[in-house]
């Protein structure tokens, strides 16, 4: 058998040829981090104006504090994921999210935690609750939330009051009718409504170790209770008027027990 060499030096030829030019694009395409600087930092804040815990200049403020603020610095001492790990450890941050471009960009995304009920404990502890039921610590948050007051421990917080700040933020009556949910040494259950001036008991919640199980259970509980309220704002309460009655009870089923206003009072 006669190797034609003419042929095996072309086919290396080749090869050697389209390796240089995959090489060469490649070099040419990827971001030369060594010589560039970081020219402009990009913090957009997903649901500012919904939230509003946290500001783009107050996370400016801690990343320059921390030495990590990637304004004019080289591109290759840019830590992206040093930057998105420490703006999670924020009690205020859900997920933070940072990535460069090879202009000299620097983008981070920040999505915050939602508050769904603020606690002013009879204990004096004053903290939020959020969707995922833990508790996010106090603020300058002005957001118009549910205020749950009285006897609360953290547990009873987290376990019940969370839960039932979360059913009722499902009806977009309720969360606005309701401003206060006021907890009794005993455990059961008050509610303040921002119309009229009564008081509604509503007893107290359904128990369980599960958190999911009671979710659900206090979901029932909250429902069965109000479409029993809310028929009576429509059939009692809107012929008798909204101020006759200081205390509403909804404790026991079937029933719905109330106390007039003391006329000397």
């Amino acid at each position: 058998m006669t190797i034609n060499w003419k042929k095996v030096v072309i086919v290396l030829l080749d090869f050697a040829l389209g390796a240089y030019l995959m090489l060469a694009v490649t070099a040419f395409n990827k971001p030369d981090e060594s010589s560039k600087v970081c020219n402009k930092v990009v913090i957009k804040i997903q649901d500012e104006s919904t939230n509003g815990f946290i500001t783009a200049n107050e996370i400016k403020n801690r990343l320059t504090t921390l030495r990590l603020y990637p304004y004019l610095k080289p591109m290759r001492y840019v830590d992206s994921r040093r930057i998105e790990e420490t703006l999670k450890q924020s009690p205020f941050v859900n997920t933070a999210e940072c990535y460069k471009t090879q202009d000299g960009h620097v983008f981070i995304t920040i999505t915050q935690r939602m508050p769904m009920v603020r606690v002013k404990a009879s204990s004096g502890e004053d903290y939020y609750l959020d969707d995922n039921d833990c508790i996010m610590p106090n603020s300058s948050y002005t957001s118009d939330l549910i205020i749950a007051t009285g006897n609360i421990s953290k547990t009873f917080a987290i376990n019940y009051v969370s839960p039932l700040g979360k059913s009722l933020m499902t009806s977009d009556f309720w969360k606005n009718q309701i401003e206060q949910i006021n907890v009794l040494p005993d455990g059961s259950i008050e509610l303040v409504p921002r119309v009229g001036s009564h008081v509604v008991c509503l007893g107290h919640l359904p128990e369980s170790r599960n958190p999911k199980e009671r979710q659900r259970l206090i979901n029932d509980f909250v429902s069965k209770k109000l479409d029993r309220l809310d028929k009576f704002y429509r059939y009692g309460l809107s012929q008798a008027g909204w101020n006759k009655y200081s205390y509403i009870s909804l404790e026991f089923d079937n029933q719905i027990i109330c106390k007039k206003h003391d006329p000397h009072e």
